[in-house]
Order: structure tokens, then C-alpha cells, then sequence
């Protein structure tokens, strides 16, 4: 990891930059997948599915055959950890749950909202080297407390043509049953046009790498909704002198070892723990299984010593990190002046790694400081708002000069004539 001590201001952008590709390298690529997608549906996500992933597939549904045979193969310790860690997602979605809004703006004018499901969803969940059955729970769980009608999933298959066991497990305890072993950018363009077996859907929700989060921004041409910009995994650790060091390093390597063009950066106020920081990274990072990509991603690290508390915020918060623990003393001035992140994790006991898996909160968070303007994925991601209003004649009688008085002042004298009309009925 590079070290920088207390960069100037000016510096910061440069300082900051994500380790990752520009679109512009990525776009003509998924361009090429979805106008492929769209004009020959499952014969081309079969073609591209044996290019990126090696799989030759008769259907790339899953069977149900599949689901008992990943049920049988999950082992019992793990099943009861998902269990726990399903009750605790559920907790803090249901608690997210909102009554409906009802006002009289006006005597005789009530207005009120209320929230409907999206109707068709589509969840995206990456396998490749790293299965990430969790997201299943992050995504199909808000889903289903958001009563959305139709759930369908994509993961990648490995090259015998199979999703990965935990992830069939986790969606079946779920209530999903509809699974296409479809991965990357066709994944998104079938859930954007659909095709003969794949429905097409309203929103898309999941993370992805770099590709994934570029085929999830041009669906938006297509009129299909996202969560948000998810891609490379990030994480940002403020610490001063009564962090410990290992435990930080812990928790920057958790988010390193994600891939190779995650991730890390430790701010701190202190050149002490920078150092013993560093000197556990190498320790640990020895005894990881994916060490090698570990390794890639803290090439694009950054360990920053900033002396003043405010500098550093300032640096944070122009950075918006997905991930963002806080290890100070005075944590509560962090807490508190933070505007940019998408989890937040406080105190030395907290690891980010609670809230990728058992804690509650949810994991697809926003990435490549898309912090800044969007939330993570949470119960309204799967709801919509509609706006309800209903005037008696009192209130029409009430308001219907102003409406008057305003259509006439656009030049829109058709919605002058929708009051009028109607008064002159009142008053005759």
C-alpha cells in the first residue's frame, strides 16, 4: 500500500482515484452483448455464456431437482448461520416498513401516498470466485417483505453448468424459485429485453464487476429501473491511536481479498498505527487462501496520514466510500459530519464484515463514490411511491381560482377550462 503523508487539497482527486477501467473501454463491449441479446435472445445469452463462463447448457433454468440436491449438499452449521443471519435482515427491513401519508391541504382537498411494490424484479448475484449467496438474502428479502409479484434471479454457472449450492439454498429458504444460470452483461440485457425463457423485468437490483455496473447503467436507456451504480467493493477506515492495528488490518484485507480492482484506504491521525497497521497487513495476509488477489488490490491502496480530524472528513467525505469504519476516540464527530457513505460501522468491535453477512443492514451498497447521491439497497428500493388526491365541491370551490389564475399564466387555457367548467356547474 502506498503511503501518503498529509496530502495538500489539491492532490486529493488524484490521490483518490478507483482502480477502476473508464467506461468508454467497457461500453463498446456491452453495447455489443445487449444489440445480440435483443435481436436473438437465448441463443445468443448461450453463446456468450459459454465464452465467459466455459458452460454448455440444454436450459439455463434451474430445476427443481437442483434445489433439492444443493439443500442436501449446504451443511447443517452453515444452514443455521443463514437461518440467523435471514431473522436479523428481516428485523431491519420489516422495521423499514412506512405508514401512508394523508393530508387536507385545503378544506374539501385531501392528498395522500402510498406505497405499491414494483411488480417484476430482477436480482443480480455474482458467483465466479466468490459466490455470494449473502446477496441473496440482502436482495430477496426486502423483495419479499415489499410483496414484489415476480422474483427472478441470475448467477453465473461454473463450467459444469451449475449454480453454486449455497446460493440455490439461500433462495429457496427465501421463497425464489425462479433461477437462470446466466451471468455478466447478458444477464442484464436478458433481464432488460427479456427473451424466449427469461421474463423481462422492471428493476434490477445486485453487484457486480465493472462490466456488470456498465450493462446495469445502459439498461436505463431501455426504460428498465437499478438499484444504484454497484461494482468493485471499497472500504475507508478512519483510526487514531486507540484503534487496534490488527483488527484494522483485518477488516482491509476482508475488503481487499473481494477482487483485484477493489479498494482499501486507512486514514489516521496517527504515524504509529499506520505502521503497525502495515506490519499486520503483512502477517496476515500470508495465512489468506486468495492472498494473490489480496495482494492486487493493495497495489491500489492507499495508508494516509492526516494530522487534523477535520481534513480528514473533508478527504472522506470527497471520497464517499462505500464502506466507511470509524475506530477514533471521538467518534461522534465522524458520526456525525459524515454525508457521504453508504454503510457506516462504529468502534473497534464492529467489522465491516457484520454487515456483508448477519447484522442486518444491507450489503449492496453504492460504489465508485456514487455515495455522494444514492442510498444503499434498502425496503423503498422496492417500492414506489403513488400520490392519491380527492376534491369535493367544497374544495374545488377552494382552490379552483387559484388553479385558474396559474393555467392562464402558463398559456395552458385547456387546464383553465378543466376548473372552469366544473365551477360553473357549482355556482349555476
Amino acid at each position: 500500500m502506498k503511503k501518503i503523508i498529509n496530502p495538500s487539497r489539491e492532490d486529493w482527486s488524484t490521490l483518490l482515484q478507483r482502480p477502476t477501467q473508464k467506461v468508454e473501454n467497457i461500453e463498446s463491449t456491452v453495447n455489443q452483448i445487449f444489440e445480440d441479446v435483443k435481436k436473438h435472445g437465448d441463443t445468443a445469452i448461450s453463446k456468450y455464456t459459454e465464452l465467459f463462463d466455459g458452460a454448455v447448457l440444454e436450459s439455463n433454468m434451474v430445476i427443481k431437482e437442483e434445489f433439492e440436491k444443493a439443500s442436501e449438499l449446504v451443511s447443517n452449521d452453515l444452514k443455521e448461520a443463514i437461518s440467523i443471519a435471514k431473522t436479523n435482515i428481516e428485523k431491519f427491513h420489516q422495521a423499514q416498513k412506512t405508514d401512508n401519508v394523508e393530508v387536507e391541504t385545503s378544506k374539501g382537498v385531501i392528498c395522500w401516498q402510498e406505497q405499491r411494490p414494483i411488480e417484476k424484479i430482477g436480482l443480480y448475484v455474482p458467483g465466479g470466485t466468490a459466490p455470494l449467496f449473502s446477496t441473496v438474502l440482502m436482495l430477496a428479502i426486502p423483495a419479499q417483505i415489499a410483496g414484489c409479484k415476480e422474483i427472478i434471479l441470475c448467477s453465473p454457472p461454473n463450467q459444469k453448468g451449475n449454480i453454486a449450492n449455497e446460493i440455490l439454498y439461500a433462495a429457496q429458504l427465501c421463497g425464489i424459485t425462479k433461477i437462470f444460470k446466466v451471468g455478466g452483461i447478458q444477464a442484464i440485457a436478458g433481464l432488460t429485453f427479456g427473451t424466449e425463457t427469461m421474463p423481462q423485468v422492471y428493476k434490477i437490483f445486485g453487484p457486480g464487476n465493472q462490466f456488470v455496473t456498465v450493462a446495469k447503467q445502459l439498461a436505463t436507456k431501455f426504460g428498465v429501473a437499478i438499484d444504484m451504480p454497484a461494482g468493485p467493493s471499497e472500504l475507508l477506515v478512519v483510526a487514531d491511536s486507540t484503534a487496534n492495528a490488527s483488527y484494522v488490518a483485518s477488516d482491509l484485507l476482508s475488503q481487499a481479498e473481494h477482487g483485484a480492482d477493489s479498494q482499501v484506504i486507512l486514514v489516521s491521525s496517527s504515524r504509529k498505527l499506520i505502521k503497525n497497521v502495515e506490519l499486520e497487513i503483512k502477517m496476515q495476509i500470508k495465512e489468506l487462501p486468495r492472498k494473490e488477489i489480496a495482494e492486487k488490490a493493495l497495489s491500489n491502496s492507499k495508508l494516509i496520514y492526516m494530522e487534523k480530524d477535520a481534513d480528514a472528513l473533508n478527504l472522506i467525505n470527497g471520497y464517499g466510500p462505500e464502506h466507511f469504519i470509524i475506530c477514533t476516540e471521538n467518534e461522534d464527530y465522524f458520526i456525525d459530519n459524515i454525508i457521504n457513505a453508504g454503510s457506516v460501522f462504529i468502534g473497534n468491535y464492529t467489522p465491516e464484515s457484520a454487515g456483508d453477512y448477519a447484522s442486518g443492514t444491507n450489503h449492496t451498497l453504492p460504489t465508485n463514490g456514487f455515495s455522494k447521491a444514492y442510498s444503499g439497497v434498502n425496503l423503498d428500493s422496492f417500492t414506489k411511491n403513488i400520490t392519491f388526491q380527492k376534491i369535493s365541491k367544497v374544495g374545488l370551490k377552494n382552490i379552483g381560482k387559484t388553479i385558474e389564475l396559474m393555467a392562464e399564466a402558463e398559456g395552458l387555457q385547456a387546464h383553465k377550462n378543466a376548473v372552469s367548467i366544473r365551477l360553473k356547474d357549482l355556482i349555476s
